[in-house]
């Protein structure tokens, strides 16, 4: 049967970037609106199981509940670390239960997180957060229609999704991470800074997206050398001190905020050549600065595609146009109406529970 699960970072828009920018909050219930829409249009297209994670302010299982939706829902539940453990945690049972595709509301970091875990998931990346190049920006019944197609198997992922770049970093020990969007040397910077990038200790920024159009980290070298999701490389940007030459660039570095940083050079890197960095510093993968270098102590860098499978909706829906998925189904009732109304026992168990006679 069809299963779609679904990951919401409850502290996707509504951290520090409220004070340090002008980010707009993103509050729990929009998100809980949000999920509802996303589980319409998913059993409206023939998903037939939401994995649903507990988390204390229940995001998920808050939305479903007063759903009498054509679906089971299978809760997944664990022991709560209030930290990014409980979303590896939840991507590890969905992987195990035989989740087919799984959305994930949040920003890059959320993103990548789930990627952490499973390298080709099949995934529809949602935007709850601040500086968001990966996820994606769109009415959410949509992207629920999109991933039900997917997930019941009637849309291949082969036909409906690209496999997305990523940032592979390989230190002296063996030890890997990835990033989705961007990795960036730091020199003078620390450990857990929530606040924005300050050009001055921009060393090194390398990019799988580098967006003219996006905020965040991107336009740094969007603004000088583009490279989309579908383009086969990357892109390198140097950063210099202002005495060191370089052009004078201005970026939106988060919501309407701007700094201006020295770039020495911003180039193609082709696929799977690797860029070597070289401490002391510090490594941020996708806004989060979590990897500290020793003084000279190196990590090899390279973008790849070899990351997640990433559902194109407008793609999925045109091949639904194109073989009529769409027509000739049972009629559909809402399922809040049965609810309203008083005409559902509350099974949930079927689609057909809410079809109309022929």
């Amino acid at each position: 049967m069809g299963s779609l699960g679904i990951i919401a970072n409850p502290m996707s828009g509504r951290d520090s970037r409220r004070l340090t920018a002008r980010a707009e909050s993103v509050s729990h219930e929009s998100k809980r609106n949000q999920i509802s829409r996303i589980v319409v249009g998913a059993v409206a297209t023939g998903c037939t199981r939401i994995l649903a994670p507990y988390d204390p302010r229940r995001l998920v299982l808050g939305a479903l509940e007063n759903m009498n939706i054509g679906a089971e829902v299978e809760e997944i539940r664990n022991p709560i670390t209030h930290s990014a453990e409980d979303t590896r945690q939840s991507v590890r049972d969905m992987k195990a239960r035989g989740c087919d595709v799984v959305i994930v509301m949040g920003g890059d970091g959320t993103s990548r997180i789930v990627t952490q875990i499973w390298q080709d998931v099949v995934m529809m990346p949602l935007s709850t957060g601040t500086n968001n190049v990966f996820p994606l920006w769109i009415e959410p019944t949509i992207a629920g229609m999109a991933a039900g197609l997917v997930a019941s198997g009637q849309l291949s992922k082969d036909e409906t999704s690209q496999r997305a770049k990523i940032i592979t970093a390989t230190f002296e020990n063996g030890e890997k991470d990835i990033a989705l969007v961007d990795a960036i040397f730091l020199q003078g910077d620390r450990i857990g800074n929530l606040g924005p990038f300050e050009p001055e200790f921009m060393k090194t920024l390398v990019l799988t997206r580098a967006e003219p159009d996006a905020v965040g980290m991107s336009p740094l070298g969007g603004l000088l050398c583009p490279a989309s999701a579908a383009d086969d490389f990357g892109v390198r940007v140097d950063f210099c001190g202002h005495h060191d030459g370089g052009r004078l660039l201005r970026a939106p570095v988060s919501p309407g905020l701007f700094r201006s940083a020295h770039v020495l050079s911003a180039d193609r890197l082709p696929l799977n050549q690797t860029t070597t960095l070289q401490g002391p510093g510090i490594l941020a993968y996708d806004g989060d600065r979590e990897r500290k270098l020793a003084a000279g102590e190196t990590v090899s860098i390279t973008v790849e595609r070899n990351g997640p499978w990433v559902i194109n909706p407008q793609r999925t829906l045109q091949l639904a146009a194109e073989r009529q998925l769409m027509v000739d189904l049972p009629p559909w009732v809402d399922p809040f109406d049965g609810a309203i109304a008083g005409e559902c026992c509350g099974c949930a168990n079927s689609l057909a529970h809410f079809a109309e006679p022929d």
